[in-house]
């Protein structure tokens, strides 16, 4: 997750691929969630400790969303 080209070529971007990319992560982010969720029920591992050991996935995750956003709406505003 740490490579991501797509933020740094903005003016090679359309608004439509933001929004695909702004799609995927986001399924990504809830698949990586329920996966992670269901093996630890699995295991038998509290519901907390399997979240709070995902902590630093999603909180890049969420970052990179943000940016996603954010650049969508600039190119959307800006039209």
């Amino acid at each position: 997750m740490s490579d991501t080209p797509e933020l740094t070529s903005s003016e090679q971007t359309t608004p439509e691929e933001l929004t695909e990319m702004i799609a995927e992560l986001e399924k990504y982010r809830e698949r990586l969630v329920n996966d992670t969720l269901s093996m630890a029920q699995r295991a038998k591992i509290m519901k907390a400790q399997a979240l709070a050991s995902l902590e630093p996935q999603l909180m890049q995750i969420d970052g990179t969303l943000e940016a996603l956003r954010q650049q969508q709406s600039t190119l959307t505003g800006g039209n």
